[in-house]
Parts: C-alpha cells; structure tokens; sequence
C-alpha cells in the first residue's frame, strides 16, 4: 500500500476529489492510501465538490479541508507520492516531507473559481473530476513494483501532461 497526498491552495475541491479518487478500489485498485491537504486551507470542503463525488457515487463522509502542516509532523504518514494539482501550490516552497516522497504537478483548473451559471459551474467540477479520475487510473495501473525510481519518476510526470 502506497501513500499518496495530493496538494492544492485551498483544500477544497481539486484535492478533496483526487482522495476520493485514489482511495475507491474502482479507481485506485486498492494499491494506495489517499491524502489531500492544502497550503492556505479554506476550511470547509467545497459543496460542488461533494455534489460530484455524490452524483458519481463515490462516499463523500470524512473529507475535510486541512494544512499540509499536518503531514510533516511526527505521527504523520510516510509519503510515498505528493501531487500537487493546482499551479499555485506547486510553486510555493512545499514542507519537507518524511521519506523523501516522489513528487510530480498535476495541473488542473480550478473549478471552484469558474464564474457563471450553476450547470457552467457543475460542468467545471465534473471536467476535473474527470481529468483527475484519467490520471489516477492511469497511476494505478504502473507496474511499480518492477519500475525503478527514475522511471516512476519520469511516468508521474508524464501522467500530469495528459
């Protein structure tokens, strides 16, 4: 078992959908354990959020907005993998993390800034989910047990450009 966290500003959306991602055997094939967490924590996870983990049928109970302060802390799960999946959280200076965790940006907009009708919104959260749920397959499925660190590495990164 993998553990994996995946990083955005707020901890509110893009973050919160990956977890329930990663951690659905559908989707993360068992092989991971899924953290989400955020440089300026918002607070609350994101409502629109919710409403497509829900419309999706993925459980929604547990998920809450938190600092990535939490996972540098003794007691803390050892990373395996950190993603960062907004533009802002991968340019600012991340916490050393325990174990040296493989890292890789996986870009996604942010639906939670998209203005517009409720259905354009809706639509901006489900394309995210969407993208997220086509990398995290993609991860899921690496032989990484016969790969060697650089050729994860390289395929981590590969994955955030698809």
């Amino acid at each position: 078992m993998f553990n994996v966290l995946f990083l955005c500003t707020g901890n509110s959306a893009r973050s919160i959908l990956a977890e329930a991602l990663i951690n659905d055997p559908r989707v993360g094939r068992g092989k991971f354990k899924g953290f989400s967490a955020g440089s300026h924590p918002k607070g609350d996870v994101h409502p629109l959020a919710l409403e497509t983990l829900r419309d999706a049928r993925f459980p929604t109970d547990g998920f809450r907005s938190k600092s990535w302060e939490e996972f540098g802390q003794r007691g803390a799960p050892q990373l395996d993998f950190v993603f960062t999946v907004c533009d802002q959280a991968a340019a600012e200076p991340c916490p050393v993390w325990p174990g040296q965790p493989m890292t890789a940006h996986w870009g996604i907009p942010d639906p939670a800034a998209v203005q517009g009708s409720d259905a354009e919104r809706r639509r901006a959260f489900r394309d995210a989910f969407t993208v997220l749920r086509r990398r995290i397959e993609l991860f899921a499925c690496l032989p990484l047990e016969k790969l060697d660190r650089l050729a994860i590495q390289r395929e981590i990164r590969d994955i955030g450009q698809k």
